[in-house]
């Protein structure tokens, strides 16, 4: 009897609550050739179609309509073994959160609108050798804080047909400064059918430029930037558009970014054909532009895994740079690498 009864509480509460662990595990082998030096590296790399990562995710129904969930999601190097994100154990999302009818609700690290944007647009999916994060906003779309924002609150509203919003505020956590280092970001989508169409905007308050970034080199900046990007499905293929405007605020002056991408992805037996054009405009302090083509083919094996292949070639004004080519400067990216899901 007492068997019985505590039988159908665990029944009970496995019927309330949903624990998930998923993953993915990618490695490619990288080829980069600076034209204007003639300088070459081959290199194997983690995470060239996706970042490797391992996650868990649960949800309990509260019940009243109410659930509460979370995500604990960590990068790493499947090449040497090491933690991602600067040696953060979950550095790609830690989260906790409440969804209902309201829409949902979550407290932590996150993901950004920005970043959810252009990796529903670009037909590179963010990390292939032909992605737009290496040109869009002079390639400060490819670290922190346009990828994730720490210490913030969310809301997302419910999907209204085909509608959604998001607000987000990150505390900038300086003691007699509420404002320093605070981020502010929004975010909406329409998807109905063949039509995806993003927009996004992100507001950073001194925040710390990566080492890698151009034009400025590192140090403090207000970082503030707009996406709106949108892709259409034929069928047979599908059009990629997308176009950001980015500034970059330092004591040197004011960087104002245009950053456009055209692209397309179209089936081709059971792969799929990648290809699109990127420019970034940079004006005011550094005048001139940078242009990346690109390339790419994914071929699945099967359900969770595939085999997966791009080229770029990237061609830096003087006055100008992105990526690791220098002013002035063309170069050339390539990979090839398995992707396996879990």
């Amino acid at each position: 009897m007492v068997a019985g009864a505590l039988a159908a509480m665990a029944a009970g509460a496995s019927a309330q609550t949903n624990l998930a662990i998923y993953g993915i595990v990618d490695a490619g082998i990288v080829w980069d050739k600076n034209v204007t030096s003639a300088d070459k590296t081959w290199r194997l790399e983690s995470g060239q179609h996706s970042g490797s990562r391992l996650g868990f995710r649960g949800t309990e129904d509260l019940g009243g309509g109410l659930t509460a969930s979370f995500t604990l999601e960590n990068g790493f190097n499947v090449d040497t073994g090491t933690l991602g994100q600067g040696g953060r154990i979950f550095g790609r999302q830690a989260w906790v959160g409440l969804n209902g009818g309201f829409g949902s609700v979550k407290l932590g690290r996150q993901q950004t609108p920005v970043y959810n944007a252009l990796l529903a647009v670009d037909p590179f999916a963010i990390n292939l050798a032909g992605n737009a994060q290496r040109l869009f906003g002079g390639g400060l779309y490819f670290s922190d804080p346009f990828l994730r924002t720490d210490n913030t609150i969310s809301y997302a509203t419910p999907n209204i047909a085909g509608f959604t919003g998001t607000l987000g505020y990150g505390f900038g956590e300086v003691a007699g400064d509420r404002s320093l280092q605070r981020q502010l970001v929004a975010g909406a989508s329409y998807v109905n059918g063949p039509v995806n169409v993003q927009l996004a905007y992100h507001d950073a308050n001194t925040a710390t430029l990566p080492a890698a970034s151009p034009f400025l080199g590192t140090g403090i900046a207000d970082l503030k930037t707009a996406f709106l990007g949108g892709t259409f499905d034929f069928g047979i293929a599908k059009a990629h558009l997308a176009f950001a405007k980015t500034d970059v605020d330092q004591a040197g002056g004011t960087l104002n970014q245009h950053s456009w991408l055209v692209g397309a992805s179209a089936k081709a037996g059971s792969g799929t054909v990648l290809a699109s054009f990127i420019r970034n405009d940079v004006r005011d302090i550094a005048a001139g532009q940078s242009d990346q083509v690109a390339l790419g083919y994914i071929q699945p094996l099967s359900k969770r895994t595939n085999i997966y292949t791009s080229l770029s070639y990237t061609d830096n004004d003087p006055a100008v740079r992105v990526n690791a080519f220098a002013n002035g400067e063309r170069g050339r990216l390539f990979n090839v690498g398995v992707r396996h899901q879990f």
